[in-house]
């Protein structure tokens, strides 16, 4: 057992001062110091700095580890423009990416204080290093593939990847299947995929109306992605409208990730079927796609989470740093709200969406958490200033144990 005393307990946004907490691999008490020592007598006491704040681990729900190798090489500014640059780079975005390379991401997420992320995988490279991973994984292993004819390969290629990741024996690693997008996947896989989850009990994710061209694609064939899926697929319309795929997902809720370009009918859809979405607003400003609409989210009961998506769409996979872009982007809310609640949906709001029991200090929940050094006594505005200003952080706890 283990005591930390720290003058701030942000969980996650309400701040407790004067109080201890007591620790294993879970929170097994929060109270007074004298208290927890009479309850722990032989527990082991951790110094702390004078204005030290404990809070919870940080969890990252959607990245793409297999193109972390992305830096300059990409195209940014419009969504096609970017996805026709990735179709043009991928050999090389991927081939420049090895296991050092995405372990190095990890290493990156973890250093600022996510301590649980989703890694979405196409292609399964990235699971020895997702395996090895120090922070728990959520592992979604990608079903991708718009052409009937190779429907039964490309399953049965999925479901190679699924298994093997579920030969993965360590603690704090999900097995989870993605579907990649409407207009990517053929019904026929989607629906053979979400079969195997829903009687598996696995947890899906999905990108969903990310772009203006998905949009138009989905809604009457046309638009920027008609000559790309003409050129590349030889075909000539959606494999699904978005309705049809939102039916595939009835009763299997699932995390959304973008869901920029949704309308009010199927933001009704989402919040009848219980999605989550994952909101990724550096991602979405860099390719183009707008921003979305967190008072029709509100307004519609759809509850969101926040992400930062991949290298391949991003500048780096800090999720304080996409909080505060968020923060400034979403300039209509009120600032201290705002702060909490991405504050919360990017630790318990997410934890629960994963199903995972974490995310919040809390008897009984894992002890996942970061110690930070205010360097002063806060206030009330403290979710806003943890935002901005980058505190140090001084220890990370994984189940109760420091990692570095």
């Amino acid at each position: 057992m283990k005591i930390i005393t720290p003058e701030t307990i942000l969980s996650p946004t309400e701040q407790l001062s004067g109080m201890s907490i007591a620790f294993d691999t879970h929170i097994q008490a929060i109270g007074q110091l004298h208290e927890l020592l009479e309850q722990y007598p032989d527990a082991e006491f951790i110094e702390t700095p004078l204005h030290t704040m404990v809070m919870p681990g940080l969890i990252n729900p959607h990245v793409h580890l297999e193109f972390s190798g992305n830096k300059e090489t990409l195209k940014y500014g419009s969504f096609m423009g970017w996805l026709s640059s990735v179709i043009e780079h991928r050999e090389e975005l991927i081939g420049n990416c090895n296991e050092q390379c995405m372990a190095k991401a990890c290493d990156d997420m973890l250093v600022h204080g996510i301590t649980t992320f989703g890694a979405v995988s196409s292609y399964a490279m990235d699971l020895e290093v997702a395996a090895n991973a120090k922070q728990k994984v959520v592992f979604f292993n990608e079903v991708i593939g718009s052409q009937a004819t190779m429907a039964d390969t490309l399953y049965d290629d999925f479901m190679s990847r699924l298994e093997a990741s579920q030969q993965v024996q360590r603690e704090g690693f999900y097995p989870a299947i993605a579907i990649h997008s409407p207009y990517s996947v053929h019904p026929a896989l989607i629906k053979r995929a979400l079969k195997h989850a829903q009687q598996h009990k696995i947890t899906t994710s999905a990108h969903y109306m990310e772009s203006p061209a998905e949009k138009e694609w989905l809604e009457s064939n046309s638009g920027d992605f008609e000559p790309f899926f003409k050129e590349f697929l030889k075909q000539d319309y959606a494999v699904n409208t978005s309705h049809e795929f939102l039916e595939l997902f009835r009763g299997k809720p699932t995390l959304m990730t973008h869901v920029v370009q949704a309308n009010a009918q199927e933001l009704q859809e989402l919040s009848k079927e219980g999605h989550t979405v994952i909101h990724c607003p550096i991602s979405n400003r860099l390719l183009g796609n707008g921003s979305i609409d967190l008072d029709q989210l509100d307004a519609n009961h759809v509850p969101w989470i926040m992400g930062t998506d991949g290298l391949s769409s991003n500048y780096s996979l800090d999720l304080f740093e996409e909080m505060k872009i968020a923060l400034f982007t979403h300039t209509d809310r009120d600032l201290l709200t705002l702060a909490q609640e991405l504050l919360s949906n990017a630790t318990i709001n997410s934890a629960k969406a994963l199903g995972l029991n974490t995310g919040e200090i809390a008897v009984g929940k894992e002890a996942d958490f970061l110690v930070m050094d205010l360097q002063a006594s806060p206030n009330e505005q403290l979710p806003i200033h943890l935002l901005l200003h980058g505190y140090n952080l001084l220890n990370i706890y994984i189940n109760g144990n420091e990692v570095t």
